[in-house]
């Protein structure tokens, strides 16, 4: 099953959301399934500077004086998942960069750590993710080597986003046609992975006994 997990990495629904759906889809693997997860780029604020800003007075700038409640409830929502979140020394800045370099570690079979270090950088360590010493020290703690590139592919996904009319994240999307949106539940994300493994013929099969002798793939027979 291939699903495509658009989102930012400054936006906490989408951290809260990647968490989650990761345990559902443990959850699947456990049960014979197989999930292809590729993360894809999406810019809540593209004209947000590079230098970066204190988020708060960012987002009282734009919400006005509710900004505190909001990250009072995000940062609720998020300890229930074991994350801690730091609105108080968090950056805001240009996502465009940490969305290249995530690219670049799916290149290398690690865009989703990738995408899990940038998230716990902004949000738990204040970190700009909009600078490019930082993203090169987060790049070599994950082992990823960043080649530079990445760029084109980047500004493809954001215009396929837009074409698809994804206007919100976290949005999942399985097997390009079937969409999630939101940092659903464990278990609703489990249904839809369900949902869409019976749809699409991929619904693991139910072992009613322990396996015994056999035959396997590489022609070795259990003697």
């Amino acid at each position: 099953m291939k699903v495509e997990i658009f989102s930012d990495v400054v936006c906490p629904w989408c951290y809260i959301g990647h968490v989650r759906f990761a345990r559902a889809a443990e959850g699947f693997r456990a049960k014979g399934g197989t999930i292809e997860v590729t993360m894809r780029p999406y810019q809540l604020d593209p004209d947000a500077p590079d230098e970066g800003e204190p988020l708060i007075p960012a987002l009282e700038r734009k919400f006005g004086p509710n900004a505190r409640q909001m990250t009072d409830r995000v940062i609720g929502t998020a300890a229930t998942e074991g994350l801690e979140l730091d609105y108080d020394h968090a950056v805001s800045s240009n996502t465009f960069e940490a969305h290249r370099l995530i690219e670049v570690a799916a290149r290398q079979g690690l865009g989703r750590e990738m995408a899990e270090r940038l998230f716990r950088a902004y949000f738990s360590e204040g970190r700009n993710v909009g600078d490019t010493g930082v993203l090169h020290e987060l790049a070599g703690e994950v082992g990823v080597e960043d080649s530079g590139e990445g760029a084109e592919e980047v500004r493809g996904q954001l215009g396929r986003a837009r074409a698809l009319g994804i206007t919100g994240v976290p949005l999942f999307l399985f097997e390009e046609k079937f969409a999630v949106s939101g940092a659903q539940p464990v278990e609703a994300f489990a249904a839809a992975i369900d949902e869409v493994a019976a749809r699409t013929g991929q619904t693991p099969i139910t072992q009613l006994a322990a396996p015994a002798d056999g035959c396997d793939d590489d022609g070795y027979c259990a003697v």
